[in-house]
């Protein structure tokens, strides 16, 4: 497929039309002080949109994820009050994320339930938790170890923007050189086909869901370091921002296509989309519409699409 039929290319002509009708339309959006702020605002939502890349790639869906976020950033600030180091309390949360997402894996591997069906209960289970742990009020009071992500700069950029690129960095180099990449996309296209070809389906799929949770760990992070809090109703509607973003990076809900560099331009779409509409003075119930035409126009062009590759003789 040549560059220009990319459906990533698509979204970043998008993008980039998109600044052009805020750059005309308004003098604030093209500051060096606004951009940053934009790439900050993607941070959050890019982070925790990479695993859903993967599970999406595989035919799966993971509605857990903002929970995960929540659950996770508690762990995280308990750990801290508690007098746990930076690095020992990210751990924590990292290892709360990943066993989220294994225990999605094993509910829609083993247990054999529809994703959304597992995925949303176990949504429930998070929030329950998180809301628990946190006896449902905000966790503040640690040392300020984790602000620099939401402070530093290197070389005039945020840190939490040069570890989101690299994670996306990261994320692309697994899925297009490794052999987790490889199965992710082959049990997308064809579950069935991939386990007779002896790929152990299970096993990589079940990976894919811990990615997703080990990224709503890492999502968590960034935001307690923004917030100097953890609130354990934190992350409510992340799930649909981070769908959206890898929907409109052109990544196909049916799987088997996509790529983490359209999911990186999908959230610095969204991320442009809202900024542009906050500078315009732009209800925010009219934003909530805006964006739910953006998502489905996407999706639209996805199915098209499809169905043309299926009907284009080979």
């Amino acid at each position: 497929m040549r560059w220009w039929q990319r459906r990533e290319t698509g979204t970043l002509v998008g993008l980039l039309l998109l600044c052009l009708a805020l750059f005309i339309a308004t003098p604030y959006f093209a500051t060096l002080d606004n951009l940053r702020n934009v790439a900050e605002q993607s941070t959050v939502i890019g982070t925790l949109a990479i695993g859903m890349t993967f599970v999406i790639i595989a035919g799966g869906i993971d509605l857990s994820v903002g929970s995960v976020v929540a659950l996770s950033g508690v762990v995280l600030a308990m750990a801290l009050r508690a007098g746990a180091g930076a690095a020992l309390a990210v751990a924590l949360a990292l290892l709360v994320g990943a066993s989220a997402g294994a225990l999605n894996g094993v509910l829609v591997t083993i247990g054999r339930l529809p994703p959304f069906i597992a995925t949303l209960g176990t949504m429930s289970v998070g929030r329950g938790l998180a809301l628990l742990l946190a006896d449902g009020r905000p966790i503040s009071g640690f040392p300020d170890g984790l602000r620099a992500l939401a402070t530093a700069r290197w070389f005039g950029v945020p840190v939490s923007v040069v570890l989101m690129l690299a994670l996306f960095a990261f994320a692309q180099l697994v899925l297009t050189r490794t052999v987790l990449g490889r199965f992710t996309y082959a049990i997308g296209g064809n579950a069935e086909a991939a386990r007779l070809a002896g790929i152990p389906v299970r096993g990589y799929t079940t990976g894919t869901y811990i990615i997703a949770g080990i990224s709503a760990a890492l999502c968590a992070t960034l935001l307690l370091a923004r917030l100097n809090s953890a609130q354990p109703i934190a992350g409510i509607g992340y799930e649909l921002d981070a769908i959206a973003a890898v929907v409109i990076g052109g990544t196909s809900l049916l799987g088997g296509s996509g790529s983490v560099l359209g999911t990186l331009l999908g959230a610095l779409l969204m991320s442009v989309l809202r900024n542009g509409l906050n500078l315009l003075g732009v209800s925010s119930y009219i934003q909530q519409i805006a964006i739910g035409a953006v998502i489905v126009i996407a999706v639209l062009v996805d199915m098209a699409l499809q169905r043309r590759l299926r009907h284009t003789p080979s």
